[in-house]
């Protein structure tokens, strides 16, 4: 006979599934099926490379359907070989904070520290230092990031498995998921036609009959938003009448994929070779499914590049100088040949038995386009780029695919934003925070393009003691400056947005006093248009040591950070006295589920009781109060006796900074970037 009883709830079930994010409000109608049959779309997304993949994974996400957004793609699958290969500490803190991270950090190559390598330096007889004579040699080990950063490290992985875990990602919120094998061909503004949907996009689908002969079926549909995320050629581009603007050297590189066999001692590591006979980066890669490990090349290629042309010297000489011809005889037994030459005396060569992965030629060019959208006749901003499609750039600073994604990190919670109505805009349509996407990210692109002009420029150039004193050329030092010096923008953690709508400084010093103390941005001082850094507290209810980042996951939401003084007990403390106004005042005016409370208090000799505080505190944040050690207050400029109140934007960058008794700061900031409630 039984000797329990057992019942249980329908949700039970769901206790075994993952978990998912909990979608944005809206508060605008959604979108309903045209009783013509037109196909209607609130955003199109046109490519689904890291950027236009990663903007379709976090739109639906924040709660767009199907029925809400599509994306286009033309290639058949994701990536196979080749392309982009690093991702940052600021990209890997992005992506653990969509619970995306675990794959690529167990399964990738993490470069932790970087080896120079310089010709071998004469000495007063004109020899060189040891025995082999001339060749190259150790010059120094440096971090490979220097800043504060949660992973202290780059990771190399395949592109292609990265599209495949943003898409998997993906699908878990759309059934639908890519609509691959298809080519944007252009887009339109029709207001006339649908004053609601005035973009007319038209698309190709290649498909096979049951024959197996190709057919293309073309297919129109009217969107809200068209974002082209279709790379360096992009048609969307092309479409808004916007060119890439900037230059290309003449310097040509050599890039190889391959399993190496050789005796150069620091392969696994990420390396700058400088010699007599040109450079190199090595960058090493994951493991692969045989066992064995990767690694990336990237070879100058100095030597005149032989072509198959049969006229005149002078016609031939200026056929050899066009790129094209120039990076078309490039070979993976060329990219080797150099190589070995700048490598001497280490040997290197594609391992027994395996094949090169895959090989390319390139020329270093540093261009973008002068606005990344574009506005309807009323000034609504319609169109969007982001990725290569509005900025290119050389691949050795590891910054393409994460500047790409980023860009859609930035612009994919404002565009939810404006669809659902959260954020406000004018009776014209006009949307203030929509419009930061392009203000911020062009000062990003910009950055982006002088750092990698005068790093790639550096990189390409000669090493040598003699021509730096004599002809003005580049020392190690120089250049180790220009790496570490730049290491705050690469590892994207020295990103600065800046002053808007959606970033404000603090309102003057409060009571003669700064609020945050001290400048040490990178290693975490808390400033408006900086990210928050990486903290560790420890969760108030159970005890449990927390990641600051993992408690404000990218989920489209506004957090209210409050930093309490040391008295939070105490009766009329202005600490409380904020919490409530927090909590029963403030975030209730605004669509609930928009902002989130997470509050920090410095540690206490003896432990409070919940009935000591504030009863809004356990009921509105039991599982988001940190105890919060001196070290932190001080990491962030905090005063301990004073405390603050910090806005965090859904991106995890600061917007504004007000004191605990000057919410009125605070509130006429979140009036600028969100509605009240009805």
């Amino acid at each position: 006979m039984p000797v329990f009883t057992e019942t249980s709830s329908s949700w039970r079930d769901l206790r075994v599934l993952p978990s998912f994010a909990t979608p944005l409000p809206r508060l605008s109608q959604p979108i309903e099926a045209a009783a013509d049959g037109t196909e209607k779309y609130e955003v199109v997304v046109i490519g689904a490379g890291p950027a236009g993949l990663f903007l379709a994974t976090l739109l639906a996400r924040y709660g767009l359907s199907d029925a809400s957004m599509i994306c286009f793609d033309s290639k058949p699958g994701t990536l196979k070989a080749g392309q982009a290969d690093g991702l940052q500490p600021r990209t890997l803190e992005v992506l653990q904070s969509l619970d995306l991270a675990h794959e690529i950090l167990t399964e990738s190559c993490h470069m932790s520290e970087v080896a120079f390598w310089n010709p071998k330096k004469k000495v007063a007889n004109g020899a060189v230092n040891g025995s082999q004579g001339a060749g190259i040699e150790r010059t120094s080990f440096v971090p490979d990031v220097v800043v504060d950063a949660r992973f202290k490290h780059e990771i190399t992985i395949h592109q292609g498995r990265i599209e495949r875990i943003l898409d998997e990602s993906l699908r878990r919120y759309s059934q639908r998921g890519i609509i691959r094998s298809t080519d944007f061909q252009h887009f339109e503004l029709d207001p006339t036609s649908d004053p609601e949907y005035p973009i007319k996009v038209t698309v190709n689908t290649s498909t096979k009959d049951a024959s197996g002969t190709p057919t293309s079926t073309s297919r129109t549909v009217r969107a809200k938003y068209l974002v082209g995320a279709d790379g360096a050629h992009s048609r969307v581009r092309k479409g808004m009448g916007l060119k890439l603007e900037g230059e290309t050297t003449d310097h040509i590189w050599g890039v190889l994929d391959f399993v190496c066999d050789t005796d150069f001692p620091d392969i696994r590591k990420r390396c700058a070779i400088h010699a007599d006979s040109g450079s190199i980066m090595i960058i090493p890669r994951e493991r692969i499914a045989t066992g064995e490990y990767l690694t990336r090349l990237y070879v100058q290629i100095k030597d005149e590049i032989p072509t198959d042309v049969n006229e005149d010297a002078e016609a031939e000489k200026a056929h050899k100088a066009t790129s094209k011809q120039r990076r078309s005889v490039v070979t993976y037994q060329s990219i080797l040949a150099q190589a070995t030459k700048v490598m001497y005396p280490y040997k290197i060569g594609v391992k027994a038995g395996t094949e090169p992965d895959w090989f390319a030629a390139y020329q270093i060019g540093q261009r973008m386009t002068p606005e990344f959208s574009l506005k309807d006749a009323e000034g609504v901003e319609r169109v969007f780029i982001v990725g290569d499609a509005c900025h290119t750039h050389s691949p050795k600073a590891g910054q393409g695919m994460n500047v790409s994604m980023m860009d859609s990190y930035n612009l994919s919670w404002k565009l939810v934003h404006a669809i659902n109505g959260i954020s406000p805009q004018s009776t014209k349509g006009l949307n203030p925070i929509l419009s930061t996407f392009g203000e911020e990210r062009l000062t990003i692109a910009k950055q982006l393009i002088d750092f990698d002009t005068k790093f790639s420029s550096m990189f390409s150039g000669q090493m040598s003691e003699a021509e730096a004193v004599e002809e003005g050329g580049l020392t190690h030092d120089e250049f180790l400056k220009i790496f570490l010096d730049g290491s705050g923008f690469t590892s994207g953690c020295g990103i600065e947005y800046p002053e808007s709508q959606l970033v404000k400084s603090p309102e003057g010093a409060h009571k003669k006093q700064a609020l945050i103390t001290g400048n040490n941005f990178l290693g975490g001082t808390l400033k408006p248009g900086r990210r928050v850094n990486d903290s560790i507290v420890t969760r108030y209810a159970d005890a449990n040591p927390r990641h600051l980042q993992d408690e404000m996951p990218s989920t489209g939401r506004y957090r209210i950070l409050a930093f309490t003084d040391r008295h939070l007990t105490c009766t009329g403390n202005p600490s409380a006295d904020c919490l409530v106004q927090l909590c029963d005042s403030i975030i209730p005016q605004y669509p609930a589920g928009v902002l989130e409370l997470l509050i920090l208090h410095p540690p206490r000799k003896q432990r409070f009781e919940w009935v000591d505080l504030p009863p809004c505190i356990k009921r509105d944040a039991e599982m988001r109060t940190f105890i919060a050690g001196e070290e932190v207050y001080s990491r962030y400029g905090v005063d301990i006796g004073r405390g603050a109140v910090v806005v965090v934007r859904p991106d995890g960058y600061v917007g504004t900074v007000c004191a605990v008794d000057d919410l009125e700061t605070l509130v006429r900031y979140l009036d600028c970037c969100l509605v009240r409630a009805s």
